[in-house]
């Protein structure tokens, strides 16, 4: 049985809808008015082979940290909703993804435990569209950590995402979404040999 979690969140400064199927085979539809967060969408959808639909509109005339962290919630909790009571999952995943110059790393756990370590390495200086007029700002490059913040609080998990080495932000930021979908594809994996239980000594994940 596929897991499918479905997701509306609106407030006054953003209006997301989602749905997430972890046993997909990694195709996205994404809605989305940052070009670059739905880049890294489509490719976080592609490594972790999961089915991704997104809707998304926010406050953009403020900034893009409302829209980009509250994506990230909400993809969160299409997880934790996804999984359930996490019964007979791998629970934790790791990946080393290299990336032309840079190379990330992903570690997490399916603790129920929401808590991020985030070493991104990045400049903080906003990715610009050449096609942009006056080639204005296309991504602030500072709201990335607070996308992995959100979305470890919505899902209720541990991730440490670590840039080992790089120089492009763009490749930094897409390492650390394509090895954050490969740790994630491997801990919610069903474990043969778990035989449906909950991979937690205490009974359960919460």
């Amino acid at each position: 049985m596929e897991r499918i979690g479905e997701v509306g969140r609106k407030t006054k400064e953003t209006d997301i809808r989602m749905r997430l199927n972890v046993d997909g085979r990694g195709t996205a539809m994404l809605d989305c008015p940052i070009g670059f967060l739905g880049h890294m969408l489509n490719t976080f959808a592609r490594h972790g082979l999961f089915d991704l639909e997104l809707q998304a509109a926010g406050d953009l005339d403020v900034d893009q940290h409302h829209l980009v962290e509250d994506t990230g919630i909400v993809l969160g909790q299409c997880f934790a909703g996804a999984l359930g009571d996490k019964r007979g999952i791998r629970r934790t995943g790791s990946c080393l993804f290299p990336m032309d110059e840079t190379l990330a790393r992903a570690a997490v756990d399916i603790s129920g435990r929401p808590f991020l370590v985030f070493n991104g390495d990045l400049s903080n200086i906003p990715l610009v569209s050449g096609s942009a007029p006056g080639g204005s700002a296309s991504f602030q490059t500072d709201t990335v950590e607070d996308f992995w913040q959100g979305f470890c609080a919505g899902a209720g998990l541990t991730l440490h995402l670590d840039i080992l080495r790089g120089r492009s932000d763009h490749h930094k930021i897409e390492a650390l979404f394509k090895a954050a979908a490969r740790a994630l594809r491997e801990a919610c994996e069903t474990d043969p040999r778990a035989g449906g239980d909950i991979p937690s000594t205490k009974g359960f994940i919460a």
